[in-house]
């Protein structure tokens, strides 16, 4: 099949063959040379920012159809992010691509010594349907920036999104090296079948574990953007009524849920939940009126099948009883509203799962350091929230609590510094992204030491006299002393 009837359409036709050839096609033109230029990697980190602004009422179109996703969170938590990710690539580009001095030793003088920041070459991301577009774009424009030739794969989950991107992006990007391959899981099969430079892959540990396992078989780096049960806890000493609304946001407002750093489950004092409670409940009508299913401000499900995902976790026997607000559900839309929950079983399916979903479970211990050994026994989550006017307890939290990222006193905004690194640790995934950290996901970091022909060392060489022997010891453990000494030929005493 020829590249060009790929291109025309690349879900039909897309099968072995196409994708053999399609990372052949990539590697030539990255042998060429263009994607290493400074200059094409800054046209196409303009042109996408451009298309992030033409083609804003398609991409709310595009998400409206997927997730029902009101127009202001598409903007907020989509458009705007991945023009910042182009802004911030902009500025710091050229400082990032020039090589970083290093310290050379005395065994190498006279030399000097430099890290320089390489292309890996040909990689693959393969997106998730939450953020459709943003977990597209952001890692696509990391890979352009650091000068590779990249695949995207959007997901089938978000048909709209998918399509949209296939269409609009070889418009306003040199699909020479940026190529889209649309299609269900056997294409994302098809191109884990081939050699790349690097995987990037966002979505479930469990797929994760394919991708991890297809990239292996190459001995191919990958970074896993997973999830997990990201905790809140809540501390009694907090403002109450900041704190409910950055939860009530972050849980949400986030695409109803379904978001890898979305609050998953609170902890908080057995003397403090009732208030806890109440809080959450007026703030959810605040938000979303008295009855949130019609609210025009929150996402919908994605599909049926994770909505009945959700109902599972809701009708399990061990936890259909302990619902306090919320729990009213429309298959027909595929609408559930905010949902709390109240000391669920640790051992119930809600708790075992990622939620991924506008339910939320409230978990209450006797005190509140208790919340970190209950954190500590589960599986390392992608992010990590506390609430408190105790600093005493912030930092125990930070030192104590492994996870991905930690926000202290919010909820998800930390996702949004694009200098901290975004990623996950153990379970919740491996290598980080975002800004900085981006590029050199998918950069080699390429070790060079110069050396000039002077200042050659006889001591270097055999035979190995007594002399040589002292001062090529001084050298090895930096003895400068020492070293005068041996090459005066004075003994050490």
């Amino acid at each position: 099949m020829k590249t060009t009837e790929l291109d025309q359409n690349p879900v039909r036709e897309f099968d072995a063959q196409a994708a053999s050839f399609l990372v052949r096609d990539l590697r030539r033109v990255y042998a060429s040379g263009k994607t290493r230029d400074y200059g094409w990697r800054v046209s196409q980190l303009r042109m996408v920012e451009k298309m992030a602004t033409d083609c804003e009422k398609e991409i709310y179109e595009a998400l409206r159809l997927d997730l029902n996703k009101p127009e202001i969170e598409s903007f907020v938590h989509e458009i705007s992010l991945t023009k910042a990710s182009c802004q911030t690539m902009l500025k710091e580009l050229k400082h990032w691509m020039a090589p970083q001095k290093a310290k050379a030793p005395l065994t190498v003088f006279p030399a000097s010594a430099e890290i320089v920041s390489e292309p890996l070459g040909v990689v693959l991301v393969i997106s998730t349907w939450n953020y459709p577009l943003l977990l597209s774009l952001d890692p696509v424009i990391g890979a352009i920036a650091a000068g590779n030739a990249v695949v995207l794969k959007p997901s089938e989950v978000a048909p709209a999104t998918s399509t949209l991107l296939a269409r609009i992006l070889p418009r306003y990007v040199d699909s020479s090296a940026v190529r889209v391959v649309e299609g269900s899981v056997s294409a994302t099969s098809l191109l884990l079948d081939q050699q790349w430079d690097k995987i990037f892959y966002t979505g479930n540990a469990t797929i994760g574990q394919i991708v991890m396992s297809a990239a292996a078989k190459h001995l191919t780096p990958v970074v896993l953007e997973l999830g997990g049960k990201s905790p809140v806890v809540v501390d009694p000493n907090t403002n109450l009524e900041v704190t409910v609304k950055r939860i009530a946001s972050g849980k949400w407002g986030c695409n109803n849920g379904q978001t890898c750093v979305s609050p998953d489950y609170i902890i908080t004092t057995k003397s403090f939940a009732p208030k806890l409670i109440e809080a959450l409940k007026q703030t959810l009508e605040n938000f979303y009126g008295n009855d949130p299913l019609n609210s025009k401000d929150l996402s919908r499900i994605v599909n049926l099948k994770h909505y009945n995902r959700l109902t599972r976790l809701l009708d399990d026997d061990k936890v259909c009883d302990k619902i306090v607000h919320g729990g009213q559900k429309d298959e027909k839309r595929l609408s559930i509203s905010p949902t709390i929950l109240l000391d669920v079983p640790l051992d119930s399916l809600i708790m075992k799962e990622e939620i991924f979903g506008p339910l939320l479970p409230i978990i209450t211990v006797d005190d509140i350091e208790e919340s970190f050994d209950l954190i500590s026994s589960r599986s390392k989550p992608l992010a990590a929230y506390l609430f408190t006017m105790n600093k005493k307890l912030e930092q125990e939290f930070i030192g104590t609590i492994s996870a991905g990222g930690m926000l202290i006193n919010d909820t998800a905004l930390h996702l949004t510094v694009h200098s901290l690194p975004f990623g996950g640790v153990g379970g919740s995934g491996m290598g980080n992204y975002h800004g900085k950290f981006s590029f050199d996901a998918f950069s080699h970091k390429k070790a060079v030491l110069h050396r000039g022909f002077a200042g050659d060392a006889s001591a270097r060489y055999p035979p190995f006299t007594p002399k040589k022997k002292a001062i090529l010891k001084a050298l090895v453990i930096g003895d400068l002393f020492g070293l005068i000494l041996a090459l005066l030929g004075w003994p050490r005493t």
